[in-house]
């Protein structure tokens, strides 16, 4: 079986040919082809059709007939002139063939030569080095130039060229799944028959074997109308299955050039699919892709969704980056790792050191899907370690000759060594697929570097992803919890009232595993349960570490009232963390999901100097900002739970409820429509009065009105056929309804079945608003507005107290201890109002508080035809009333004693999470890790 080409034997080749044609003339019609196959040769590219030449195609700017001298489609187009001929001009000729192929046939290179030159083109790179010219004689030396040919990558990991290569080989797949699918093959067969293909092709062409190989089986193997293309895969799959000396003795050269590859890839035996030309049309098209390009972490979960119909139509729009998984690599693990080699960069003893505990280092991502974050967890490993390797070499090399500080067959970071567990068996196969790939990566840039690599074939088979339960698994059973051990991922996002009866026992068993007496552990996301099974799976250990992405609403209102207990209780502490951002669902089709991401660890661990990530708006990258503690809430504060109240903890703030709420069926509600007609009718007239709810203040239309009847004369309830009638719907309303409550009420049907109504003028915020408005805009109104149950209602408030409750102050505090409806902020006055510490204030501070609420006002008025929706908007926002908040912040800043230039929401929360933890007893709970020892 012929073995891919090293790079010590490419460049024994490339030397041949820079002696055999170093004294030639130089033709290009007489000698080009000679000389274009020697030089593919030289990288393991023969006479099978990895290679086309002269192709023909049109030239795009004169339409004029031409020919390719050598293509190796999605990979390298080759144009040669005679010895001597302008290359720049061959370039553009080679380039003006590109509009004319296909468009899996486009290649990154264009390569021009005239026997003793060469001019490579790279048209994925920037413009200030894209070209590379190097000489024939130069050729050993440069060999590694053109090593992309023999299979051996040269990307950017994380690029948008990955992206994009990955994307377009995620709809390739979904091609061959629908052939697949429209067969009748069994789904799970499939699902195995997919991924063996998939091998096939990245192993084409990414030097697993000689380029081109699998391509040549399909072309010349298989017959044109595709009847017989599923057998002679089924056959080639079964070869693959067995070593040299178990295969049958009379295979033809073809068939058994092909490598043992083992890794349980090709292990179980499948039915044979039945195809037909379309499906073998579809699958020359994918040996056409450079499939060496694709990143596995960004290809494995969109190849995830090419089951799903929608998810196929969508391929490309909704995948997990790179950059946000780094953002949970970098703090947990990767940022230290890295720094310990800047700072032992001429220590060769603290390199090995290095490397030596890299070695011990275990992972498990216990809801681990395609395995995107072990793929990027165990490259990143892997390239550490080939940056300290070179950096020993190099030490070695400045008092002796350059010597090799490994073993190859001993590396410390190993596929061995990272752990995933996976609900269903497609994605896990996936994963394990995608952990080959990512390795097969690492081992060519290894080769690449030093020279040297391990041997992939044949692989070893990928146990470490166990399919299953990962919340009724004991995960010691999969990975032994050690100090070294690092859990990480993405679990699920599903909120509490959306859990299914499984997922809700799910929830009991895991919190009964950790000490979460008394704590509202089921009204907590599914995601929480991976937090508690983490806590029970470390609590042996002294430092392993843990960091999950979750959603937002975990640190956030009730949610976080129960997480940051929970973990004190148990004796772990937040590491780092990353405020809220948009995270993108693998899953296609997905909404974004506003995300946060939370590092944590037991206390008994050194602790490092916590870390936090702010983010201007949703989309910005993080921001790192310096902090001396870090808590739940994801901020530098202490440790506190405020206690829910029933009245201010402030006794100089008003108190605070929902407005009225009619239960009426709508008989008590007036439209606009409706207006006119109530209007006609002297008796119901008397009674009309504004009805405001949450959505009325903000957008100001519809307009609406209500029957105020609270205190309505008997005769004229008696009297008016319109409210006669309106009554009556009230009443038939009330009695059918589930609720004995308001059944009681069909008595009344005058009344609101809640009365909240102020006598006095009273301030209002919606208790919905949306989460991109910097402040929940509220106003004054007088008692003849009847507030509705979509309303917070502040009775006898006055314009201090409003500056107070349109601050940023207010909104640091609301950001957190606020509920959620969706992403939208849900105002409940027991947890986002009531324990807030707000300053005692005297005459003057109050005077400046009014002051800079009156020019809010101002600038308010300045917009008469605005909604407050619309002067809110943050993209709409009035500058000046921009300014006019700015003021208004500062005032109030200066009144909590905050005088630090330009802070931020942090620093205001972390203000007020330190007033309540001066508060009194009644005010808070303060979070306190166990006082027993953990043995």
């Amino acid at each position: 079986m012929t073995k891919p080409l090293s790079l010590n034997e490419i460049r024994q080749r490339a030397a041949g040919l820079a002696l055999a044609w170093r004294d030639a003339e130089g033709y290009e019609r007489g000698e080009a082809q000679s000389f274009l196959r020697d030089l593919l040769q030289v990288y393991g590219v023969t006479e099978s059709r990895a290679a086309v030449y002269e192709r023909r195609v049109k030239r795009a700017s004169t339409d004029a007939a031409g020919y390719i001298d050598a293509l190796i489609p999605g990979l390298l187009l080759v144009e040669m002139k005679s010895a001597g001929k302008d290359l720049v001009e061959a370039e553009q000729q080679a380039l003006d063939y590109l509009p004319r192929l296909a468009e899996v046939e486009l290649p990154r290179w264009v390569l021009t030569s005239d026997f003793r030159t060469f001019r490579l083109l790279d048209l994925h790179a920037r413009t200030d080095d894209a070209v590379t010219t190097f000489t024939l004689d130069e050729l050993p030396a440069q060999a590694d130039r053109l090593a992309f040919i023999a299979g051996y990558g040269t990307r950017s990991f994380g690029s948008a060229e990955q992206e994009r290569a990955s994307i377009k080989a995620a709809q390739i797949m979904a091609g061959l799944w629908e052939e697949l699918e429209g067969s009748g093959y069994s789904d799970h067969e499939a699902s195995i028959f997919l991924v063996r293909t998939l091998f096939a092709l990245y192993a084409d062409d990414a030097g697993v074997w000689p380029r081109g190989l699998f391509y040549e089986f399909i072309e010349t193997r298989t017959a044109t109308d595709g009847h017989d293309l599923g057998s002679q895969l089924s056959f080639l799959y079964q070869v693959m299955a067995r070593p040299a000396h178990a295969r049958q003795r009379n295979l033809d050269e073809l068939t058994a050039s092909f490598p043992y590859v083992n890794g349980g890839i090709f292990e179980e035996p499948l039915s044979i699919p039945s195809f037909d030309t379309a499906m073998r049309t579809r699958l020359i098209e994918a040996c056409l892709f450079d499939w060496s390009a694709i990143s596995p972490a960004i290809f494995g979960s969109l190849f995830q969704a090419v089951k799903n119909r929608q998810a196929r139509r969508e391929l490309g729009e909704h995948y997990t980056t790179e950059t946000n998984i780094m953002k949970v690599l970098g703090p947990m693990f990767l940022d230290e790792l890295r720094q310990r080699f800047a700072d032992a960069a001429n220590d060769e003893r603290k390199l090995r050191r290095l490397r030596d505990d890299m070695s011990k280092m275990r992972f498990l991502d216990p809801a681990c899907g395609c395995g995107n974050f072990l793929v990027v967890a165990y490259r990143e490993m892997r390239a550490l370690d080939l940056a300290v390797l070179q950096r020993l070499q190099e030490l070695g090399a400045r008092g002796a000759a350059p010597t090799l500080y490994f073993n190859v067959d001993d590396l410390p970071v190993r596929l061995a060594h990272f752990h995933g567990i996976e609900l269903e068996e497609w994605p896990a196969r996936i994963a394990a697929t995608a952990l080959h790939l990512v390795e097969h990566q690492a081992n060519q840039a290894m080769e690449l570097s030093l020279g040297h690599a391990p041997e992939l074939l044949p692989l070893d088979k990928v146990e470490s992803i166990i399919v299953g339960n990962a919340l009724r698994m004991q995960w010691s059973e999969v990975l032994t919890p050690t100090d070294d051990t690092y859990v990480l991922g993405n679990p699920p996002f599903i909120g509490m009232a959306l859990m299914s009866t499984e997922q809700q026992e799910d929830n009991r068993l895991v919190f009964a595993e950790v000490d979460s007496a008394g704590l509202r552990t089921g009204r907590l996301d599914y995601v929480a349960c991976w937090y508690a099974k983490a806590m029970a799976y470390t609590r042996t250990t002294r430092s392993a570490q843990i960091a999950f992405v979750s959603t937002n609403s975990l640190t956030q209102g009730e949610q976080a009232r129960t997480m940051l207990p929970l973990l004190a209780r148990n004796g772990f502490a937040v590491d780092f963390g990353h405020q809220t951002f948009r995270w993108t669902s693998e899953a296609p089709g997905a909404a974004a999901v506003h995300c946060i991401i939370v590092g944590f660890s037991p206390q008994f661990r050194t602790r490092r100097r916590p870390r936090l990530f702010t983010y201007p708006t949703l989309q910005s990258d993080p921001i790192e900002q310096s902090v001396r503690r870090l808590n739940f809430y994801l901020t530098d504060g202490p440790d506190v739970v405020p206690e829910k109240l029933t009245r201010p903890a402030s006794p100089a703030m008003p108190n605070a409820h929902k407005g009225s709420q009619p239960t009426d069926g709508g008989g008590l509600i007036v439209t606009e429509e409706e207006y006119p007609l109530v209007l006609a009718d002297p008796q119901a007239a008397r009674y009309l009065r504004r009805f405001v709810q949450g959505q009325d203040m903000l957008q100001g239309s519809p307009a609406r009105w209500c029957l105020w009847l609270r205190d309505a004369e008997p005769r004229d309830l008696r009297n008016s056929p319109v409210l006669r009638e309106r009554l009556a719907s009230v009443r038939r309303s009330r009695e059918t309804s589930p609720t004995a409550s308001v059944r009681e009420y069909a008595e009344r049907p005058a009344r609101f079945t809640q009365d909240r109504q102020p006598p006095e003028p009273f301030f209002a915020l919606p208790e919905v608003s949306s989460s991109v408005r910097r402040w929940v805009p509220g106003r004054f109104f007088t008692p003849d507005v009847v507030a509705g149950n979509k309303l917070i209602i502040f009775p006898g408030a006055l314009p201090h107290h409003a500056a107070l409750l349109q601050s940023s102050m207010f909104m640091a505090w609301v950001s957190v201890f606020a509920g959620r409806l969706k992403s939208d902020i849900s105002i409940s006055p027991a947890l986002a109002y009531f324990p807030i510490p707000w300053p005692t204030l005297n005459d003057a501070a109050q005077a400046r508080l009014s002051e800079a609420w009156a020019h809010v006002e101002g600038e308010r008025a300045e917009h008469p035809g605005s909604t407050l929706a619309d002067l809110y908007s943050p993209d709409a926002m009035p500058s000046n009333l921009l300014t006019a908040h700015a003021d208004l912040d500062t005032a109030v800043d200066a009144a909590f004693g905050l005088r630090r230039r330009r802070p931020t929401q942090s620093d205001r929360l972390a203000l007020l999470l330190d007033r309540v933890a001066a508060g009194t007893s009644d005010m808070l709970t303060i979070a306190k890790a166990a006082s027993r020892t953990r043995r």
